[in-house]
């Protein structure tokens, strides 16, 4: 994602203990270092999402078409503060992340504006051989959420709760997969394309005017 060097001096403000060095942590390898902690941001809605730190600091924005960021390092002994932007609503984030913690901050349809979500996960599962895919549910309406290979019968994930994910290794193939509700496929197939060993990769429910839908993202750490 090509970012102005504006927006990155936005990023760094919005965390207020990120590490300059933020090349030294890889995402997973061999696990976080243990006082470094990461989030993201997704725009869910239909316009274009901002984050910024403070007043008068350029924001990154989301675009609907390009709608997930990348992680961030932050330091987890501060808390993580700023306002996230959809066009007139404004809402204030303060997020504490624990140590070792990745958290998805997913900005959520919620009648005429957005509510934002945060799904935290504790990565544990790293195996080079194998592709990482995670399935994150911020759907209400989708009962009993799963995910399953398109045009199978077993479930990948199944009945996922609400503001949740699950994390599973799977083999480095193509894969394409169908959402399930209630034990019903949702909307169409989507195709995640040629899934790489040693790498992680997230799959979002998300809300909807026109009902439920997928989002998808890999899950890369800005440097």
């Amino acid at each position: 994602m090509t970012r102005t060097l504006s927006t990155v001096c936005a990023i760094a403000a919005l965390f207020s203990s990120i590490n300059v060095l933020a090349a030294e942590f890889a995402l997973y390898p061999t696990g976080p270092a243990e006082d470094a902690a990461f989030i993201r941001f997704v725009n869910a809605s239909t316009v274009a999402l901002d984050v910024i730190a403070q007043d008068g600091q350029p924001p990154m924005r989301l675009e609907t078409a390009q709608p997930v960021s990348l992680f961030f390092p932050v330091q987890s002994s501060s808390p993580v503060k700023g306002t996230l932007v959809s066009g007139a609503q404004k809402l204030v984030m303060d997020l504490k992340i624990e140590p070792g913690e990745f958290a998805t901050v997913i900005a959520v349809p919620d009648g005429t504006g957005i509510k934002q979500v945060a799904v935290r996960e504790q990565p544990d599962d790293f195996n080079g051989l194998k592709a990482s895919l995670a399935f994150f549910n911020v759907d209400a309406s989708c009962a009993e959420a799963s995910l399953r290979p398109a045009g199978r019968s077993a479930d990948l994930f199944k009945s996922v709760p609400i503001d949740s994910l699950q994390r599973r290794s799977i083999n480095p193939v193509s894969l394409s997969v169908q959402l399930v509700c209630a034990n019903a496929n949702v909307g169409p197939a989507l195709d995640l394309g040629e899934l790489k060993a040693g790498e992680r990769y997230s799959v979002l429910l998300v809300p909807s005017i026109g009902g439920s839908r997928l989002l998808n993202a890999t899950d890369t750490l800005s440097h």
